[in-house]
């Protein structure tokens, strides 16, 4: 099983006045993560994935353990943990060196051109499971 880690520094723009990320730019850069998985990983860039479709969040939950501070190296580390008929589950996590800053658990949908659920490519599907987690 393969693990995706995406960098992301944490800049001016994340912050609130406190100098600590604001929890909903978090939800940005976990989704920064998934596109640069979508392009890096599988060869499937958003731009041409949503020519016919899109992989919208179905569902989201995360604990924030930590704060993130302005200036602050972040490491996302995002992999499977099912890959279902049109839908796949992932962890993400992201860390400041070895402190836990953030835990999510979420479903990414598969849609088609109507904007209904479809199944996944083969080809996408075949990717995916490289980065499954196989443990129970």
């Amino acid at each position: 099983m393969s693990v995706f880690e995406f960098q992301q520094k944490v800049l001016f723009k994340h912050c609130d006045p406190a100098g600590i990320v604001f929890y909903p730019r978090y939800f940005e850069m976990m989704n920064d993560c998934v596109e640069a998985f979508f392009d890096e990983a599988l060869g499937m860039p958003f731009e041409t994935l949503h020519a016919t479709g899109g992989v919208p969040t179905g569902r989201i939950e995360t604990r924030f353990s930590a704060p993130s501070r302005h200036g602050d190296h972040l490491t996302f580390r995002l992999k499977f943990v099912r890959i279902g008929g049109s839908s796949a589950d992932y962890v993400m996590t992201a860390h400041c060196e070895d402190e836990l800053r953030l835990t999510t658990k979420a479903t990414l949908v598969h849609v088609g051109a109507i904007g209904r659920s479809a199944p996944w490519p083969e080809a996408i599907r075949e990717r995916l499971n490289s980065y499954k987690d196989e443990a129970p």
